[in-house]
């Protein structure tokens, strides 16, 4: 090939091919009702195509038996462990990776090195600290000794968060092997350090709670997706979780109260005559019963016993163990049917709680297990416990929350139905993730999105009008239009995420909500959602898991749905472009010259005919009539004989069904729809009616598949509109709400007026009352 010939081979390569081959791939890949097949894992024997775990599906499991103990002058956890691993998969195993959570807290924790800092204007020596990683702790799990069953040492490698374990010889398929390990940490002041658990000093009375989270060396997951999930714990990201079996006993002062993961194996021990009977009694209660009571509680506070006792739980089929022991805690119960089962909702909280606590916290905890047992699972464990804590974190059975009033006992709505809130999404984390096991490591929605979003329902049964914070779709608009930089995808990993509650709870709980109410409807959603919850229990889904069950089992194409709301930060925005009114042709010479005449009648006079006829202008014809021919007098409007025949040719061609709706009088719209934002969705649409009357029509999203920038569609109605709605009761999440109306409706806002000059008005903060003080402060 000579030169020139090459030069035009390429020149018209890249001018013809390349453009049209990049523009092919660019049109495809930006097709938003693109199948998700490539972004999702091809299916096999352990993963269907369905979303049901396949016929080889497999899980590792994992068996605790600890002891462990708090020392409440140090501040310090000591503990032992034998651990059974079960390695059920069908590879061979040389090492296993445990994880050390608690590292997170050491002096030289990635953490603190990763963690962005600023010194603003003002700032105090905690601030200081926690930019170090409070150099004066020392955190950290202290591993003492490794070793097999029978006590050799087992060599093993600590990096950072995890460790592994070297194994002496390799663990087949079905076989299972036992290790132990013995370790030490010092328990964090969780209100100067923040965490999920710690330490909380009363400087009142001098007391403690603790609440022990991430306290033990646990099993990192191995599983047929990712191998082992050992991605470092960082803060964010939570956690990934074997099931298995624990017997746990757990040492404390002797009149500390321990409320745990599990059921007690020794009440004979631990518990007085009175509080086992209060127990019984609660059991058969349909309200609170006190097992001990706050008078009870104080008298221990002023004591503070030097002496201990152990504390015996055991916990069948869960991935993880918590527990919170104090002197401080009252301790409330009563039993919830679930099914036909016995579950014991509890509560233990400090003094500083009540009434408020007492009031509200085991009948959330029974809500929660009502609601949630009836959209997910039956609650399958025996107890589900409410801790005050003064935080919000969750494990199996056990959840640590805040709900604390003033000290004269009043509260703010907020502080009531944040607390009832916190109470209902803790105890619903037994349900995601602690039984539908999802990898929060490194999908953090699979866990708080799917859990938020029932405790939206959970929230919206407690009481009509319930202050939901997530859920509702219009809560999630200011988060929707926001700067795109500050904004990620929900199929983003755990600690990548920028803002982390509005990207891991309020877009997807807002996104299932719309997705059940409006895109498929209670039905259809309620019972794959069900579905999903039952074939997962207990085992580990991923995301193509729950996309893949929803369609399977409602029979709805969603690929379009979780592309745009999962893997894009698009946002709603339909506008009403446009509406053409479509008056019909009669084909009537007579009929449709008037209305050709009227509209031709009313339009506007050019500006130059105005200011003739104001100078009152005397036209060279009107000078002069003899200039006048037949064009002066014709008017091209008025019918002739030709059509008048063909008007009868016409009627003669309708049968009575069409002359029927002729006779009939009917309006005719044509309506153009422009997504401004990007997310394509159903159209909700409203024609509000002269009448007063109105009609609200769902159009499904796939309207949008051949055009997903602008789409046109045809109404006729019986009467005359006078305005059309889009999203008129706001479900959809659309981010600007002034184009959803044609003809437009003027944005109203408020404003005051203020005397001229300097004086003006002073305002109070009077929000330091809440609204009970300010109601008995009127009373005085």
């Amino acid at each position: 090939m000579t030169n020139s010939i090459k030069k035009i081979a390429i020149l018209f390569f890249s001018v013809v091919c390349i453009p049209f081959a990049y523009g092919q791939k660019e049109f495809y890949n930006n097709n938003k009702f693109k199948q998700l097949d490539e972004e999702l894992p091809t299916p096999n024997v352990y993963r269907t195509g369905s979303g049901a775990p396949g016929a080889e599906y497999w899980q590792q499991k994992a068996d605790y038996v600890i002891e462990a103990s708090i020392d409440e002058k140090l501040h310090r956890l000591n503990g032992k462990e034998t651990v059974t691993y079960f390695n059920n998969s069908p590879e061979t195993l040389t090492y296993l990776w445990i994880q050390l959570d608690q590292n997170m807290r050491a002096t030289d924790s990635d953490t603190y090195k990763i963690r962005q800092n600023k010194i603003k204007k003002g700032t105090n020596i905690n601030q200081l600290a926690a930019i170090d990683g409070f150099p004066e702790y020392d955190g950290g799990h202290k591993i003492q000794k490794v070793t097999t069953a029978d006590g050799k040492d087992l060599k093993y490698t600590i990096n950072k968060t995890m460790m592994r374990i070297d194994l002496p010889t390799p663990l087949k398929s079905g076989e299972n092997f036992a290790f132990k390990i013995d370790w030490y940490y010092n328990i964090n002041d969780r209100l100067l350090m923040g965490g999920r658990g710690g330490y909380e000093t009363f400087a009142e009375d001098g007391n403690t709670i603790y609440t022990i989270t991430q306290w033990f060396p646990r099993m990192a997951v191995y599983d047929d997706f990712n191998g082992w999930q050992h991605k470092q714990f960082l803060g964010n990201g939570e956690f990934a979780l074997t099931f298995g079996d624990y017997d746990v006993k757990i040492t404390v002062p002797s009149d500390h109260i321990v409320a745990s993961t599990g059921e007690l194996q020794n009440p004979d021990d631990v518990l007085t005559a009175t509080e086992k009977q209060r127990f019984e009694e609660a059991k058969k209660s349909d309200k609170p019963v006190v097992i001990v009571t706050q008078k009870e509680a104080e008298k221990k506070e002023k004591t503070q016993a030097s002496d201990t006792k152990t504390w015996h739980y055991k916990a069948e089929n869960v991935r993880d163990f918590a527990f919170g022991s104090s002197r401080k805690f009252i301790w409330d119960a009563m039993g919830v049917d679930i099914n036909g089962k016995t579950v014991m909702a509890m509560s233990y909280y400090p003094k500083e709680a009540n009434p408020l606590y007492g009031q509200y916290s085991t009948e959330a905890v029974a809500h929660t297990l009502e609601v949630y047992s009836k959209y997910t699972i039956d609650y399958p464990y025996p107890v589900a416990i409410s801790v005050e804590a003064s935080n919000g974190m969750e494990y199996p059975m056990i959840c640590f929350n805040y709900g604390r009033p003033e000290k004269d006992g009043t509260y703010s709505p907020r502080i009531k139905y944040g607390m009832i809130s916190v109470i209902i999404h803790e105890v619903g984390h037994n349900f995601f993730p602690m039984i539908v096991n999802s990898d929060e490591r490194q999908w953090t929605w699979m866990d708080e999105g799917l859990n938020t979003f029932c405790q939206y329902l959970a929230e919206q049964e407690w009481e009509d009008g319930y202050p939901s914070r997530r859920g509702p779709a219009e809560n999630i608009v200011p988060y929707m239009k926001g700067e795109k930089d500050n904004i990620t995808p929900i199929m983003t990993n755990s600690e990548s995420l920028k803002q982390f509650g509005n990207n891991a709870y309020g877009k997807p709980a807002t996104a299932l909500n719309i997705l059940r109410e409006t895109v498929m409807g209670r039905e259809l959603f309620d019972y794959a959602f069900k579905e999903y919850a039952q074939r997962w229990a207990f085992k580990h889904p991923k995301p193509a898991d729950f996309y893949r069950t929803m369609e399977d089992a409602s029979a709805v194409d969603l690929d379009w749905f979780w592309r745009g709301w999962f893997y894009t930060t698009e946002a709603v925005d339909i506008s009403i472009k446009n509406v053409i009114v479509k008056e019909l042709d009669t084909q009537d010479p007579k009929a449709e010259s008037a209305k050709q005449k009227a509209e031709r009648d009313n339009q506007p006079k050019q500006i130059t005919t105005i200011h003739n006829e104001e100078e009152k202008l005397v036209t060279r014809v009107e000078k002069r009539p003899e200039l006048k021919d037949f064009y002066n007098s014709y008017d091209p409007l008025d019918p002739n004989i030709e059509d008048f025949d063909n008007y009868k040719k016409y009627q003669s061609q309708l049968n009575k069904k069409d002359k029927a709706w002729l006779a009939s009088k009917h309006f005719v719209y044509q309506v153009d729809f422009e997504n401004v934002g990007g997310l394509v969705m159903p159209i909700i649409i409203e024609l509000q009616f002269a009448d007063g009357s109105s009609e609200k029509k769902y159009i499904p999203a796939e309207i949008w598949k051949m055009d997903d920038t602008v789409v046109s569609k045809v109404f006729v109605t019986e009467k005359e509109v006078t305005q059309f709605v889009l999203d008129p009761n706001r479900e959809t999440a659309d981010i600007d709400t002034e184009n959803n109306y044609y003809p437009r409706k003027p944005e109203v806002s408020r404003f005051k007026l203020y005397k001229s000059g300097a004086n003006q008005p002073r305002t109070y903060d009077s929000g330091r009352l809440n609204p009970m003080q300010k109601a008995k402060k009127n009373k005085k």
